[in-house]
């Protein structure tokens, strides 16, 4: 009978879709003596995980409850099977993305600085903060407060299962839709990242959503920004270091961009950082993918993925397989 340990702080009523021919280990976070486990779930929070793989024993398969389990290969080594959350946060992660980029078009973090000042006439800054990253300087009539997403061109970077959510939800809006991955595909048609550059400055929006590789790290950086269009908005769900953080500075101190990111590198991101004085910039704290309904998606999957495993079946969400 295959033991799987998982975090003690999951209620047991998530593990109700487990297969019934297993034996369930919690694992306390203070764990202080060696346990033997076939299985392992990981705590979300990679600290925790992390403290506790010294006393695990025996793990011949993880089964990671995050898309992204960069830290995972290189603490349990070439010898277990790792797979990922795929699919789990398909929803909760585009809807994030989806909010994100209405409140930067309208100009939400600003209009909520205006309530907590309690100024009404200060709503003329949004015109001005129109003006100074569009260089829209027309004399429209009346000001402008709010942008609109429709009719915008709206790039993809990293078109997996996320980014076809991310898609799906962007329809109602009619935007174009532009997609890079690692390598091009058809239908619909997807480009490669070595076409990233020549796809920025047609991009009024650019979404990051691709796992961290090595040749993902630092992707975008000041030559990226310089290729994006003046006041291009910049959204990372993805992982920070995808992202090269004094260039991102750079730009949004510079005026040139506007960004919301739900990642950052260093994470968390210290109190003193200048990323928290920068102009032009939603951050939330790593939380895109959290909502009511994440344990129960993500055991899901990892359900799907131990009976696949358990009877021999090919793994859908393998990103590494044992050696």
């Amino acid at each position: 009978m295959l033991r799987v340990g998982y975090p003690a702080r999951l209620d047991a009523a998530f593990l109700r879709v487990m297969p019934s021919e297993i034996e369930l280990i919690p694992l306390a976070d203070d764990l202080a003596h060696h346990i033997e486990i076939d299985v392992w779930i990981p705590d979300p929070f990679s600290t925790r995980a992390l403290r506790l793989w010294p006393h695990l024993r025996g793990v011949r398969l993880v089964l990671s409850m995050m898309a992204g389990t960069e830290w995972i290969p290189g603490t349990v080594g070439p010898h277990v099977t790792i797979c990922n959350g795929h699919g789990a946060h398909n929803i909760s992660t585009a809807e994030w993305t989806i909010s994100a980029i209405l409140a930067m078009l309208k100009h939400f973090p600003l209009f909520l600085n205006i309530q907590s000042s309690g100024n009404w006439r200060r709503r003329k800054e949004a015109t001005a903060e129109y003006e100074a990253l569009s260089g829209d300087l027309r004399p429209l009539h009346p000001p402008v407060m709010l942008e609109e997403l429709t009719g915008k061109t709206v790039l993809i970077v990293g078109y997996g299962a996320i980014g076809k959510e991310i898609e799906r939800m962007l329809e109602p809006f009619h935007t174009e839709v532009l997609r890079v991955a690692r390598s091009a595909r058809s239908e619909p048609v997807v480009q490669p990242v070595s076409e990233l550059d020549t796809l920025l400055p047609v991009a009024d929006i650019v979404v990051l959503i691709l796992p961290l590789t090595d040749e993902s790290r630092g992707l975008i950086g000041a030559h990226q920004f310089d290729r994006m269009r003046q006041g291009a908005l910049l959204i990372n769900a993805a992982r920070g270091p995808i992202v090269q953080t004094d260039a991102l500075v750079d730009a949004l101190n510079s005026g040139k961009i506007r960004a919301a990111i739900d990642v950052t590198d260093p994470e968390p991101v210290p109190e003193d950082h200048p990323l928290w004085r920068c102009p032009n910039l939603l951050i939330t704290p790593h939380i895109a993918a959290s909502s009511p309904e994440f344990a129960a998606r993500s055991l899901r999957v990892a359900s799907d993925e131990l009976r696949r495993y358990m009877n021999g079946e090919p793994l859908h969400n393998a990103v590494q397989l044992a050696v």
